[in-house]
C-alpha cells in the first residue's frame, strides 16, 4: 500500500512540475497512520481499563513527567503499569496519628475515672487537625450503641449520605497477639468468615510492610458482592505497649474491575489495640475507626443499620474466631514476631515494584448498585 501510493504520488507531481504537492501528500498520508494508530491505542486501552482506571493512569503520568525529575524511567514505569508504592504505601504519619487518637481517647478516660464520673471513655470529640470540612469544623459524634464492653458512635461524612464509625471496646479472654494474628491471617479468615469469596495478598512493599490486598466479600441480598483492593500495613510498638493496623482502598493495575461484583473505591479502618498487661496475656483495649463507601442505592436509614449491626457481629465474629484459634489450637501466623522491627538498609536500597500485566480483554459491564 505504501510503495504504490508513495509512487502515485511521485508521478502526480511529476506532472505538475513541483515537488511541493508530492511533500503535502506525503504528510497527510503519515498524519493519517498516526492518528489511526492512536485511535487503536486508544481502544485497546478503553477495553481493558476501566473509565476511572484511565484518569487514574493519566493522573500518574502526568505528574511524573512533569513533576517529578527522571522523566524517562518515570514514563516507561507508568506504561509498564507498575504499582507505584512511593506514592501509596501508609506512611508513618498515618499509623503514628491512629495512635495519638487512642492515647487521646485514654488520657480522656482516666480524667473521668479518676473524677468517678464514669468508667468507658466518653464521647469523642471531633478532631481539628488533617480532617477538615469545608466550614473547617468536623461533624460531631453520634453515640449509636452502648453496651458494658462495647461502645459505638458515628457521625456524618460532609457532602455524602455516609458516616464513619468509632468503636471503642475490651476483651478479656484472650491475648492481644491472638487477636491482632487472627485479623491478619487472610487464610484463616477465609475458614470463620463465611461472607469472604476471595482474599489474597497482591503485592508487598519491602521498604515499609505495606500490603496490597484484593478482598471479594458478599453482601446481604438482593446486593451484589462487592470487592476492594485496599493497602494495609502493622506496627507493633514493644516499648509503648501498642498495637496499630491501618488499611485504605488503592488502585492496583493487576486487579481491574469485574462485572461480577461492585468495586468499592471509599474505604478506610485504623484499628488500635493496647493491652492491659502484656502482648501475651489475656485483656486489651481496642480502638477501631471505619468509614467505607458501598454504592448503594439504598436510602442512608438503610445503609446506616446494616454497618451499625454488620460491625458488632464482625467484632464478635473476630472474636470467636480468636478464641477458636487460642482454645483448639489452630496454627495462626504470628505476625508479630514475624515481622522484622527495622528493615535493612540492603533491603531498602534493593526495594523494586513487581510489574503486573492486567487480566482480561475487556471492562467491567456498567451495573446498577444495590
Amino acid at each position: 500500500m505504501f510503495p504504490r501510493r508513495l509512487l502515485a504520488a511521485w508521478l502526480a507531481g511529476a506532472r505538475g512540475g513541483s515537488l511541493l504537492a508530492l511533500l503535502a501528500n506525503q504528510c497527510r498520508f503519515v498524519t493519517g497512520l498516526r492518528v489511526r494508530r492512536a485511535q487503536q491505542i486508544a481502544q485497546l486501552y478503553g477495553r481493558l481499563y476501566s473509565e476511572r482506571s484511565r484518569r487514574v493512569l493519566l493522573g500518574r503520568l502526568w505528574r511524573r513527567l512533569y513533576g517529578r525529575p527522571g522523566h524517562a524511567s518515570a514514563l516507561m514505569a507508568a506504561f509498564a503499569s507498575v504499582f507505584v508504592w512511593d506514592e501509596e504505601r501508609i506512611q508513618e504519619e498515618e499509623l503514628q496519628r491512629s495512635i495519638n487518637e487512642m492515647k487521646r481517647l485514654e488520657e480522656m478516660s482516666n480524667m473521668f475515672q479518676s473524677s468517678g464520673v464514669q468508667h468507658h471513655p466518653p464521647e469523642p470529640k471531633a478532631q481539628t487537625e488533617g480532617n477538615e470540612d469545608s466550614e473547617g469544623k468536623e461533624q460531631p459524634w453520634e453515640m449509636v450503641m452502648d453496651k458494658k464492653h462495647f461502645k459505638l458512635w458515628r457521625r456524618p461524612i460532609t457532602g455524602t449520605h455516609l458516616y464513619q464509625y468509632r468503636v471503642f471496646g475490651t476483651y478479656t479472654d484472650v491475648t492481644p497477639r491472638q487477636f491482632f494474628n487472627v485479623q491478619l491471617d487472610t487464610e484463616y479468615r477465609k475458614k470463620w468468615d463465611a461472607l469472604v469469596i476471595k482474599l489474597e495478598v497482591i503485592e508487598r512493599d519491602v521498604v515499609s510492610g505495606s500490603e496490597v490486598l484484593h478482598w471479594v466479600t458478599h453482601f446481604p441480598y438482593p446486593m451484589y458482592s462487592r470487592d476492594y483492593v485496599y493497602v494495609r500495613r502493622y506496627s507493633v510498638d514493644q516499648e509503648n505497649n501498642m498495637m496499630v493496623l491501618v488499611s485504605r482502598a488503592v488502585e492496583h493495575p493487576s486487579v481491574p474491575e469485574s462485572p461480577e461484583f461492585v468495586r468499592v473505591r471509599s474505604y478506610e479502618s485504623q484499628m488500635v489495640i493496647r493491652p492491659h498487661k502484656s502482648f501475651d496475656e489475656n485483656g486489651f483495649d481496642y480502638l477501631l475507626t471505619y468509614s467505607d463507601n458501598p454504592q448503594t442505592v439504598f436510602p442512608r436509614y438503610c445503609v446506616s443499620w446494616m454497618v451499625s449491626s454488620g460491625m458488632p457481629d464482625f467484632l464478635e465474629k473476630l472474636h470467636m474466631a480468636t478464641l477458636k484459634a487460642k482454645n483448639m489450637e489452630i496454627k495462626v501466623k504470628d505476625y508479630i514476631s514475624a515481622k522484622p522491627l527495622e528493615m535493612s538498609s540492603e533491603a531498602k536500597a534493593t526495594s523494586q515494584s513487581s510489574e503486573r500485566k492486567n487480566e482480561g480483554s475487556c471492562g467491567p459491564a456498567q451495573i446498577e448498585y444495590a
